[in-house]
């Protein structure tokens, strides 16, 4: 699949105005597209259509800062949005006959490591790159969101779990998610901005292509041109180990490495406060001269265990 356009973008975008969001009257004509019409958007944002078509199709020079801003504005942008529009429009300034890279791995920052390391187990973390590998984890984190993994696989490149291979791929961490479709849409919006800003990433092109090959849903949604940055949410998990559970996550970004996401999932009620407590406890190594039929975490696991049993 190739990467976006500034051309591709720009049509989605102008699709979801209607002339009513732009303060059009239509006087009850038929039009024949769902959103605003090319001639419609030169107007509203001072440029011409003879200009404005020329960005659609790619074959438009570059674009000042002046007419990206109003486009922004025509097309109701987020801050996002805007974000990926200039980002696409650098992309065809720049490199005209773009060349796809292959990238070395990603290393978490040190500064990001010792962060997580500060957390313990206690909330459950991953550090993600920005192609959504997990580039590290805390033990509770790993049972969170991927204990069917091997919990040291981050440790090498070449098998680091992929959080969208996983989420569109993999049926066990499909069944996880009591709100897949939510965030189904959540990862490609984010997907599609990392492009934006990555758009020689070969390896980033490769994940895209494979996804759309092998997910129809990745496909339906990619194809709606979605963008956003993602950074709170809320999980609705069906746990194998724990039952149910609402978990909020929030994303820390380091200005070290902007690219890496340091994912935190605190407890979004009491129920699910036990449910990660339960978690952690479980998640935790067993040392070879430990009793834990008498130890106090047992004890609180079990005790855990008889209030989440369903």
């Amino acid at each position: 699949m190739e990467l976006e356009t500034l051309g591709t973008y720009l049509r989605t975008r102008r699709d979801r105005v209607t002339p009513a969001d732009a303060g059009l009257r239509t006087y009850g004509t038929v039009r024949r597209v769902p959103g605003l019409r090319r001639e419609e958007l030169a107007r509203l944002a001072g440029v011409s259509v003879g200009y404005y078509t020329r960005l659609e199709q790619d074959q438009a020079g570059t674009a000042s800062g002046q007419v990206l801003d109003a486009l922004a504005r025509v097309l109701r942008l987020d801050s996002a949005e805007a974000a990926h529009l200039r980002n696409l429009a650098r992309d065809r300034a720049g490199s005209p006959q773009r060349r796809l890279r292959r990238p070395a791995p990603e290393t978490p920052h040190p500064r990001v490591l010792s962060l997580l390391a500060s957390l313990g187990d206690r909330t459950p973390a991953v550090i993600l790159g920005r192609r959504g590998d997990v580039l590290a984890w805390n033990r509770s984190g790993h049972a969170l969101v991927a204990e069917h993994t091997c919990f040291d696989a981050p440790h090498d490149p070449a098998r680091r779990p992929s959080v969208p291979r996983m989420f569109f791929l993999d049926p066990l961490t499909r069944d996880l998610y009591r709100n897949w479709a939510d965030l189904a849409r959540v990862h490609v919006a984010y997907l599609r901005l990392t492009a934006g800003r990555h758009p020689t990433d070969a390896r980033l092109a490769e994940l895209i292509g494979e996804l759309a090959m092998h997910s129809r849903e990745f496909t339906d949604l990619w194809a709606e041109g979605e963008v956003a940055d993602c950074t709170v949410g809320t999980m609705r998990l069906r746990h194998p180990g724990v039952g149910d559970l609402d978990v909020d996550y929030q994303v820390w970004l380091q200005p070290e490495s902007p690219d890496h996401r340091l994912e935190l999932y605190t407890p979004n009620d009491p129920a699910s406060a036990d449910a990660l407590s339960l978690l952690a406890i479980n998640s935790a190594p067993v040392h070879a001269d430990a009793r834990p039929a008498d130890t106090p975490a047992a004890a609180r696991a079990a005790s855990l265990r008889d209030r989440t049993r369903i």
